[in-house]
């Protein structure tokens, strides 16, 4: 990974982690937890790819593991956000732009099924029954809806900074490498369904001003050629 995205990387999941700890934890809601840092991590992996969501969900949920009050053992909630930071990262547009809306709305939702189904299912191998006395049906819905009234906030501005991390907001680069792969991710979340195309906006600003431009051209030509009868 580049320093600039282990930099920001590293910032974001320190600031979710604190605010989900001081903040979201002590709001006593019932059910699961809202997890910001889930979200922080999907944003990540949405726009570094697999192997990068895969590193980043790993120290992110070692970094929860270890960052009091967890309760439970090392490596338990870091081996979960290292899976979903992978999957996640398969969602990565090839083009840097979603084509939908629904695309990271499913993988929240996916994300926050399968982090509980197997948060609970490595507790169950390690001997932590604590989600069976809670209750597993009501800890998925909460947590699912936790994490979807959040996901709109959170997502799209870690994709965001994200994209912005990498020097190139516009998706464009003259080496071409992989970063030139796309337009913003972010904006292409925010823009699907409104008909809006951001990434070909200049193209097509280009094309109505040089129409313009001939037209204005051929209106004065036919003056001068009225004049010159005269």
């Amino acid at each position: 990974m580049r320093l600039n995205r282990i930099l920001l990387s590293t910032a974001l999941v320190v600031v979710a982690l604190m605010i989900q700890v001081s903040v979201l934890a002590r709001l006593q809601l019932p059910g699961a937890v809202p997890d910001l840092l889930l979200l922080t991590v999907l944003g990540l992996a949405l726009v570094y790819g697999h192997l990068a969501g895969a590193f980043i969900g790993f120290g992110a949920g070692l970094l929860a593991d270890l960052a009091p009050p967890a309760d439970h053992a090392a490596g338990r909630y870091a081996l979960v956000l290292c899976l979903v930071g992978y999957v996640a990262g398969l969602f990565r547009p090839e083009h840097g732009r979603m084509r939908s809306v629904f695309v990271p709305l499913v993988v929240v939702v996916g994300a926050a099924i399968g982090s509980t189904l197997l948060y609970a299912g490595v507790g169950a191998l390690v001997g932590d029954t604590a989600a069976r006395h809670v209750g597993l049906a009501g800890l998925l819905t909460t947590a699912t809806i936790y994490d979807l009234v959040l996901a709109p906030f959170i997502v799209p501005f870690v994709m965001w900074l994200a994209r912005r991390s990498e020097n190139d907001p516009l998706g464009e680069s003259a080496s071409g490498g992989g970063t030139a792969r796309g337009a913003d991710v972010a904006a292409g979340w925010l823009a699907s369904g409104t008909g809006l195309s951001i990434g070909g906006g200049r193209g097509g600003l280009r094309g109505r001003m040089g129409k313009a431009r001939m037209a204005r051209a051929t209106r004065n030509s036919g003056r001068i050629k009225g004049v010159k009868r005269l």
